[in-house]
């Protein structure tokens, strides 16, 4: 090489380090908020079951800060959300994540990996995994492990071959098995397995609970993976197409979380589950088998980079009281530690104990 192609060289590797030294710092100021690439609203992402809560809570914002621009809410489910959420660190990744269920210990892995190191968790409440059917519906009072026989695809060992609820409970109804759920994505879905299917497995099949402790692959291939013949139907991310389902099929029962019985309970009635209706007051003390704690997961990179969104999580906690804005919407309100706690969480911006998620 001659004395001028290295000359040319060099000047190239020079524009070459500066322009990676302009990357860096764009990527530090997205991270701040400020300067290229900086955003002007809150972005959510996640749980549809969250969703009209936090789009309540978005509302108020915008209503009591005048200019203020919309937040971005994504109805995503919580799967789906957290693999956005734990994708970055700056303006192109969301500020929160809406969760019916708790975040996983690979998901955090996940997200440290991508440099989501500093993760706030805020529990907002309490919902319960409603299952309901048409008012016109066939009054079906059901237990864990009638569900477990009616939705494992394999609760004996073998593939599930019920066809009608009889098949499956004697005291039960000769008709169709037939149930309009959310996708493999979704908290409610997880929140299903978790709570109703693994206990109804483990009531008529004891030896699970130990396998669960050895082997949770082969656990939840024996408990909680669900058919794939038609019985169960993934209805999507869209509760209320759930609910117009239920109307056109009245024999069906749908999945989803409390609110949207509560919010369509001219439409729908409750199924029972264990002898117990799910209603706000037996989710609250624990009554209703189906309940379960919602969250908010925050990156506590962007507090003080994206504008409104510590404003938005005062007023969050400040809505979560018993009839409170929130609980009109249909959360139930968690225990008065529970969200003394979590309201000096959203305070001091305490970040979330990975020893505690599984």
């Amino acid at each position: 090489m001659n004395r001028k192609q290295a000359n040319v060289s060099n000047v190239a590797s020079l524009l070459g380090a500066v322009a990676a030294i302009g990357m860096l710092a764009g990527c530090q100021d997205q991270a701040n908020g400020g300067g290229a690439g900086s955003r002007d609203h809150i972005t959510v992402v996640g749980s549809s079951t969250v969703f009209p809560f936090t789009t309540m809570v978005a509302e108020r914002l915008v209503n009591n800060r005048p200019g203020t621009k919309a937040p971005a809410i994504e109805s995503t489910g919580t799967g789906g959300g957290m693999k956005l959420f734990c994708a970055g660190v700056g303006a192109a990744h969301p500020d929160i994540e809406d969760a019916s269920r708790r975040m996983k210990a690979s998901e955090y892995r996940t997200c440290v990996a991508n440099g989501v190191t500093k993760i706030i968790e805020v529990q907002i409440g309490l919902d319960g995994i409603a299952f309901a059917e048409a008012k016109n519906g066939p009054k079906l009072q059901l237990t864990a492990v009638d569900l477990y026989k009616a939705l494992a695809a394999q609760p004996n060992g073998q593939p599930n071959t019920a066809k009608t609820w009889k098949d499956v409970n004697p005291a039960l109804p000769a008709i169709q098995i037939q149930v309009y759920g959310p996708p493999s994505t979704s908290g409610t879905r997880d929140a299903f397995a978790e709570l109703i299917l693994a206990r109804g497995c483990e009531a008529i099949r004891p030896q699970m609970a130990a396998l669960k402790e050895k082997d949770a692959p082969a656990f939840a291939k024996a408990c909680t993976a669900i058919r794939e013949d038609g019985a169960y139907v993934d209805a999507g991310e869209n509760d209320n197409l759930i609910v117009q389902k239920l109307q056109s099929n009245p024999n069906a029962i749908g999945i989803f979380g409390y609110s949207y019985l509560e919010q369509n309970n001219d439409k729908l009635t409750g199924v029972p589950l264990n002898g117990v209706a799910p209603t706000y007051e037996t989710i609250a003390r624990g009554a209703y088998p189906g309940s379960r704690p919602l969250y908010l997961y925050v990156k506590a990179a962007h507090l003080s980079a994206i504008k409104g969104l510590r404003e938005f999580l005062d007023l969050y906690a400040a809505s979560w009281e018993p009839g409170g804005p929130l609980a009109a919407k249909g959360l139930i309100a968690a225990p008065e530690d529970v969200r003394k706690r979590n309201a000096q969480v959203v305070k001091t911006g305490a970040l979330v104990d990975p020893s505690q998620l599984l």
